[in-house]
């Protein structure tokens, strides 16, 4: 076999190949060999980490050919059933590399096993090996067995001339391999080995998006956190299910149809523990399909999802396995949320059930994730999937919860379960980043993971919002970092059209506002951006900046000066620098009579306070510090509603001119007025 040459090793190939010898293997080799032979990634991997985990090429060619040698002589392709079992009664003996699964034959009082790739149902096994590998009784798994044949048997009626000799289950793990990835782990940059994961799992990051990054991550979180529940659901062809398939021998992987609660859970009959026990993840594939065969089947996972606990008669079992659900959109984002909600694929006993969606920790937005193609599977080294998902594996033991206290405060929107939800999450991403329970995380990648935790709880909930739950109206989810830190709000974006400001708040400092226009201009969405520092004055960083809003920003600074004690209480803004940038969202430019929403957002940078969400203010103020009259509030009314704005302050003059207003545009904004600027910015910071 010819082996195709090496790419140039960039940086992080030349650290994983300086920590990790011995643990790495080249991803484009994998998928040669996984495309000629009918067994998962994993199990190819397992042989190349066994014969190729290095980097000199030589070692690289005479293992390839060991490891092709063995594939091609152990694993059973579709029409050699026939040619292996002859082997195996001409040699009494042959090696095959099968998912062999066990059961118990009632009427001989002994365990049969299957291997299908023979489409052998009935294979005798010793009971000793069945009770070492339990797994075999549940869903099985792939090994190296030896097969043997037994001529005298077969002369025998109903008898059973194929034996398992003996088996070697596909599993390189050791004990001290999480050391091992901790050391390696010092070595490298944070991006470094973000980029290092992604090609671990066959993904070449050089051409993602961050949040594809981020959507791959997330994938990861079930391998690492207990009894954590996840959904995913997007477009066709970006690879879903191909981490709980491929890559992990922990990962289980029921495709469409029934789900018994006997296979999942517990079989009463015979007490065998269920999937949920005996592996770190149970993938739903295709969840759409999925159905129970028990009315309360469910309830029962309902039960799971919350404790992590099912019963079998009185007794009650634990387990930690993690559930995810996958499944697909025929239509994109926005139209399911036009037509019903972005939880719509699932079954219809879950699809509309708001306590089966609370349980739900994780919603992982599919649709950031690019369809799988040839350019985004890497040629690069990563790690033996089978050292990696050992890691994973006991990485599930430890939390890092611990490393949140005192340090992010979640904000009011967040119930019990949504912070823990937040919590599984986060835990989930620092073991990923580093798995070493002893490193200090730096302030950027904790926020990186609370940011991602936040998102994709909310989604959960903003599903929960639009079924109609009273219960689940706030959603806008916030956290502070440190003690003093200012409290930053995280969105779902596909909630944002385009044109629509959104219902969240904005940071402190930033204000939506609508200009009337003037002469020959219309009005317009802008928003004012202001950050606080040390120093005196305001700097419009706009260039180069309009003459009409640099008006009404010099008309803002006096007043913020003048009346102070009014406004910030005790904060002397002459020794604060304030820096401010216009971002106009239509096509007027000019930023013309804006005062009132500039001095609001001067102040409540300073007070560090943010504005209500889906807020937009309207109004000038002059030199003196009185409201000037407003000539157009009709249209800006109109505005407001067409850019979704939620609520609109407008000085209390233009309550006459109002009355022109339709009813329907009324009845769409929540219109509320000031009399002067203590009184707007009172009512913008109310909540």
């Amino acid at each position: 076999m010819t082996v195709h040459v090496m790419l140039d090793l960039d940086e992080v190939d030349k650290k994983a190949a300086a920590t990790l010898d011995g643990y790495l293997v080249r991803k484009d080799l994998v998928r040669t060999f996984s495309k000629q032979f009918p067994v998962p990634t994993y199990v190819v991997e397992f042989l190349l980490g066994r014969y190729c985990a290095s980097i000199d090429q030589k070692e690289i060619e005479d293992g390839l050919e060991i490891v092709e040698r063995q594939l091609r002589s152990r694993t059973v392709k579709a029409g050699e059933e026939e040619l292996f079992k002859a082997r195996a009664r001409e040699q009494g003996e042959v090696k095959i590399i099968d998912l062999i699964t066990a059961r118990l034959d009632a009427g001989t009082d002994s365990y049969v096993a299957t291997l299908p790739s023979l489409q052998l149902k009935d294979v005798r096994i010793d009971s000793e090996l069945v009770n070492e590998h339990e797994r075999m009784l549940t869903g099985g798994f792939y090994a190296e067995i030896s097969l043997t044949y037994d001529a005298a048997i077969a002369q025998e009626s109903k008898g059973r001339p194929f034996g398992v000799e003996s088996l070697r289950e596909i599993q390189l793990s050791k004990r001290n391999v999480l050391d091992v990835l901790a050391e390696a782990r010092t070595r490298f940059s944070t991006e470094e080995w973000k980029e290092f994961l992604l090609r671990s799992i066959g993904v070449e990051p050089t051409g993602l998006s961050e949040r594809a990054k981020d959507a791959y991550f997330l994938r990861m979180v079930p391998f690492v956190e207990r009894n954590y529940n996840l959904v995913e659901l997007g477009p066709r062809g970006t690879g879903k299910s191909h981490l709980f398939q491929q890559v992990s021998p922990y990962a289980h992987l029921i495709s469409g149809g029934k789900a018994t609660v006997a296979r999942m859970f517990v079989n009463n009959a015979t007490g065998q523990r269920g999937l949920v026990c005996q592996y770190d993840v149970v993938c739903f594939d295709e969840v759409s399909g999925v159905s129970f065969d028990q009315k309360d089947g469910v309830n029962i996972l309902k039960g799971y999802m919350e404790s992590g606990e099912f019963s079998r008669g009185k007794e009650s079992i634990r387990a930690d396995g993690s559930l995810v659900l996958v499944g697909n959109f025929d239509v994109d984002v926005e139209h399911q949320q036009r037509i019903g909600h972005l939880l719509g694929p699932l079954p219809p006993e879950m699809r509309d059930d708001t306590a089966f969606m609370d349980r739900i920790h994780a919603y992982l937005p599919g649709w950031d994730v690019p369809k799988i193609g040839k350019e985004l599977l890497t040629s690069h080294f990563g790690l033996v999937s089978d050292f990696l998902s050992g890691c994973w594996s006991q990485l599930r033991n430890q939390s890092r919860v611990s490393k949140l206290q005192n340090r992010v405060f979640f904000g009011g929107a967040l119930s019990g379960r949504d912070t823990n939800a937040v919590n599984k999450t986060v835990s989930g991403l620092l073991k990923l980043l580093y798995p070493s329970s002893e490193v200090e995380i730096p302030e950027e990648e904790l926020e990186w993971c609370i940011r991602i935790g936040m998102e994709a709880r909310r989604r959960v909930k903003e599903q929960q919002k639009r079924i109609g739950a009273a219960e689940f109206r706030n959603t806008h989810f916030s956290y502070v970092m440190g003690a003093d830190g200012v409290e930053k709000f995280v969105s779902t974006p596909e909630l944002q059209s385009e044109n629509s400001i959104g219902g969240d708040p904005l940071e402190p400092g930033q204000v939506w506002t609508v200009s009337p226009g003037g002469m020959d201009e219309n009005p317009g969405l802008y928003r004012i951006e202001v950050n606080e520092g040390p120093g005196s004055g305001v700097k419009i960083l706009n260039k180069p900046i309009p003459p009409a809003f640099r008006e009404s920003m010099g008309f803002a600074e006096q007043n913020l000066y003048a009346r102070a004690g009014q406004l910030v209480g005790d904060k002397d803004p002459r020794h604060h620098e304030f820096s401010v940038q216009l971002r106009a969202f239509d096509a007027s430019k000019s930023g013309a009579k804006v005062g009132v929403a500039a001095l609001i957002a001067l102040a409540t940078a300073l007070l560090k306070k943010s504005v209500r969400g889906g807020l937009i203010i309207v109004g000038e103020v002059n030199l003196g510090g009185s409201i000037e009259p407003v000539h157009n509030p009709v249209s800006m009314a109109e505005i407001a509603v067409e850019k979704g704005a939620v609520a609109l302050l407008m000085p209390v003059s233009c309550r006459r001119q109002l009355y022109d207003l339709s009813d329907d545009m009324a009845t769409k904004v929540d219109i509320q007025f000031y009399s002067d600027a203590r009184d707007a910015l009172i009512k913008a910071l109310a909540e």
